[in-house]
Order: structure tokens, then sequence, then C-alpha cells
């Protein structure tokens, strides 16, 4: 699957897991339940995924974690704040050229609505 096809299915993940189970519970719950979704759908998918850093030659392991990276093409990031603020789409486009993927979403499990706690980030990759 390419990219978009797979943002499509984590995305209706995410819209049936939050009707399903609503807002405002730990970002966690919604992170082992959205991989197990994604899993169930066929999709591979890991969590807390560890992604070194490299700087001026050297490596640094204390880098960060993904929440979720799905057929090692997209990154998912979980919220469960208020709203989504400009930090959280400035760490996803981060995290995205540190590991040279081209799309990732910022879930906000935390809103009425899904589909207000959505936001698509992409790195280099072309419209569907």
């Amino acid at each position: 699957m390419e990219e978009n096809e797979i943002g499509r299915v984590v995305v209706d993940s995410a819209v049936m897991l939050h009707r399903a189970l609503g807002p405002g519970l730990l970002e966690t719950v919604y992170e082992v339940a959205l991989a197990h979704e994604l899993r169930e759908r066929g999709l591979v998918v890991e969590r807390q995924v560890p992604v070194p850093i490299v700087y001026r030659g050297i490596r640094f392991c204390e880098g960060f974690r993904l929440d979720l990276l799905v057929e090692e093409k997209v990154i998912v990031e979980i919220k469960c704040v208020e709203h989504i603020i400009d930090s959280h789409k400035k760490q996803l486009l981060t995290y995205l050229r540190l590991t040279d993927s081209r799309l990732g979403f910022v879930l906000n499990f935390g809103e009425s609505l899904m589909r207000d706690g959505t936001v698509r980030i992409v790195n280099g990759l072309k419209e569907a």
C-alpha cells in the first residue's frame, strides 16, 4: 500500500475508535486500541518506535519515540488534549524529516469530533 491509502485506513480507524470510546481517555489507551484496530485491518503496526538522532556525526539513542509507525511508512502521533497546537504539528513534521517519511497524522482524541482532531502533515508527498 502507498502512504495515502494507509492514511485513509488510519483516519477511518481513528474515527471508528473515537465513536466507540469517546474523548478524554489516556493517550496510551487510544494508542493500543488504534494499533489493534489497524492490525485487524491487515496493516503492520509498531508502537513506541525509538528513533535515534544523528547530530554532527554522533548518534544519540535518546532521540524520540514514534507513537505508531504504520507499514514502515506513516507516522501517527496520538494526543488527548483540548486542541492541537502548532507545536504538535511542528513536532510531527520534524519526525517526518528526521525519518525521511512522507506522511503523518496528529490524532487528537480529546476533541468532541475526530474530524476536528485530525491533522495530516506531509513531507514531500504528492496529494492523493
